[in-house]
């Protein structure tokens, strides 16, 4: 019985051999049939074709003849394929399956030829989103390729999205992408629209509003008690400290002034009217890490963008102030020049020595230590009005007198002066002047307006752009490759103080105390806010603005401010304004200021009331 199972068993394993040795000779004469038909349909330049030529000799053979083009051979099967076809087995069709779908996406057909994925990758990335999209729906091989991961994170990467990250931070680089463009959208509707969170940046004991400077959302305020105050905008924590001066021997009695402050993302910085100046370092505390004294009264202060380098102006002498490989705050350059200085800025993005320029009356210097003197732009009587840097260019208004001829096309805005004569008229002519550091050449002079230039800026700016404003109550946009204003917007009822740009919008402060913020493409308004004093801080970014209304009188006169009172009336004190227009905001950070108050300090005086009953828990 053993003996006839196993000769059954020998008989059906024979059996299903001879059947697979059939099915293989069946494939291959089909195989063979169906080349030979193929064959006979080629036409003539095919079939002349010698044995072993390449495809592209072919091809050429045919073009050069002028029949029809050489047709490409048929590859040959790949190996996968032919073992997948040598299966009998289900299991073995479908891991051949597997195998030519991997085959398949390794070699990425491009019309007639096969290219290595590798290579297809490398031209996929001049595409872009449309692009992506449409190559997307030709073949499951191309829909693999055009959704790489690294095409999209290059992509975000162009279009300034999530700069700080790497490939691995998001699964899906394509989803990340179409989120940060819908919220730069919702952003850009909030803006037009001013939908998001007001709030106001107060400090009653400190008096009188002195000075502002923000960086990145966070705000450093100077008041006219001594005390400097910090707030945090990105976080809206409004409780921020105060930083504290560094008191000295005879430093008996009331502070002086606050004159100037600055920070940046590291430092902070304040000059005061007894010439001292005091920095902070964000990451120490209240404490002062360093000060240091003139002997006359600050005229200006400025602070490098990035890095630990300050620098001041008292009197006659420009002191540059920064730290040495120790750590330890020393004086590096000292200058003397001939007349006092207006304006002062630190050269952003110097590899080295810090570099320096300021405008002293009608003479602005270039400040260097291999060149301490050089002047890089010096016109008797006439005064520069405002200055502004860039990494490799400066930008600077200056007023001066000519004599014009009586010609239209030297009207500026449509507007001619009234004084003429037979020869020609005389007017006030102020202009833009924009020098190259490297070189101390003049580039362009643009503007030729009737005001003064009262403010400029250049570093903030886009690429080829700058923006000014005007005493003439204008906001002018310049065009550097062609020296000429793009657009000009009558923005303000007295001159603009203080304004800044980006690619589609602006933001003017002016003398009367006036914001506005304007769409640059359709040269519209679209909203406003107005507050006491002149606004004489802009700055925003692409979810938040900060803006500063700083009062010109410091000690106002009926104002009830004696040397024992800790308080000053609203309306003598200023205000900063931060304004929120990010898609994240809450509805619970959106509340009024004056609920959010930590009612620590419980103070009460007329028009000023402080909370004494916590509302909050309302």
């Amino acid at each position: 019985m053993a003996a006839g199972s196993a000769e059954l068993e020998l008989f059906r394993r024979r059996w299903r051999e001879e059947l697979a040795g059939g099915a293989k000779r069946r494939r291959r004469e089909e195989e063979e049939e169906e080349g030979a038909a193929a064959a006979e349909q080629q036409p003539e330049s095919c079939r002349s074709a010698e044995p072993g030529e390449p495809g592209y000799l072919a091809l050429a053979r045919g073009l050069l003849d002028g029949g029809a083009p050489a047709c490409r051979s048929p590859s040959p099967a790949r190996p996968a394929e032919q073992s997948a076809g040598d299966g009998g087995s289900d299991g073995d069709d479908l891991l051949g399956q597997l195998i030519r779908d991997l085959n398949e996406i390794n070699e990425v057909p491009f019309f007639d030829i096969q290219l290595p994925y590798e290579l297809a990758l490398k031209i996929f990335q001049y595409l872009g989103k449309t692009e992506l999209g449409r190559c997307a729906q030709v073949s499951r091989t191309w829909k693999v390729l055009a959704e790489d991961e690294v095409l999209w994170y290059r992509l975000c990467q162009q279009e300034g999205y999530l700069l700080d990250t790497s490939i691995s931070d998001h699964s899906c680089w394509k989803l990340a992408l179409k989120n940060c463009r819908a919220r730069e959208r919702t952003l850009k509707t909030n803006w037009k629209n001013r939908i998001g969170a007001v709030s106001q940046l107060q400090y009653e004991l400190g008096k009188i509003l002195c000075d502002v400077h923000s960086c990145d959302g966070v705000v450093i305020a100077g008041y006219t008690s001594g005390e400097v105050r910090l707030w945090d905008t990105r976080t809206w924590d409004y409780t921020a400290p105060i930083l504290e001066p560094m008191h000295g021997p005879g430093d008996a009695g009331p502070q002086p002034h606050v004159s100037f402050v600055r920070i940046n993302s590291s430092l902070a910085v304040a000059a005061y009217e007894d010439g001292t100046v005091s920095v902070w370092s964000l990451m120490f505390g209240r404490e002062p890490i360093h000060r240091y004294q003139h002997n006359q009264r600050i005229q200006a202060l400025a602070l490098g963008s990035e890095g630990a380098t300050v620098a001041t102006a008292s009197g006659f002498e420009v002191k540059v102030e920064s730290p040495n490989d120790r750590g330890f705050w020393q004086t590096t350059q000292t200058f003397e020049i001939q007349k006092l200085v207006n304006f002062l800025k630190l050269v952003p993005d110097v590899t080295g020595s810090p570099v320096t320029v300021a405008a002293a009356e009608d003479i602005v210097y270039l400040l260097k230590a291999e060149d301490p003197g050089k002047v890089l732009h010096s016109v008797y009587g006439q005064p520069v009005t405002c200055l502004d840097v860039s990494a490799h260019e400066a930008a600077f208004g200056v007023k001066t007198f000519g004599w014009l001829l009586n010609e239209p096309n030297q009207a500026c805005d449509g507007q001619r002066g009234k004084e003429e004569s037979a020869s020609g008229r005389r007017r006030k002519k102020q202009e833009i002047l924009l020098y190259n550091l490297e070189t101390s050449q003049c580039l362009k002079k643009m503007g030729n307006s009737m005001g003064d230039f009262t403010c400029v800026n250049l570093q903030n700016s886009p690429p080829n752009m700058l923006v000014t404003g005007n005493k003439d109550r204008r906001v002018r946009v310049f065009d550097l490759r062609k020296s000429e204003s793009l657009c000009s917007f009558y923005a303000h009822q007295l001159g603009v103080s203080a304004v800044q740009m980006d690619d589609w919008k602006i933001v003017s402060g002016g003398e009367e105390g006036l914001v506005c913020v304007w769409d640059q493409r359709m040269g519209t308004k679209l909203w406003e806010m107005h507050a006491r004093h002149p606004v004489r801080h802009v700055w925003f970014n692409s979810h938040s603005l900060i803006t500063a209304n700083i009062p010109d009188d410091k000690t106002p006169r009926g104002a009830s401010i004696t040397d024992d009172d800790l308080t000053a009336h609203r309306k003598h004190r200023g205000i900063i304004y931060a304004y929120e227009f990010s898609v994240d905001q809450l509805a619970v950070e959106s509340v009024l200021p004056i609920c959010r108050s930590s009612y620590d300090e419980v103070t009460g005086y007329n028009y000023n009331i402080g909370l004494a009953v916590p509302y909050d828990n309302i």
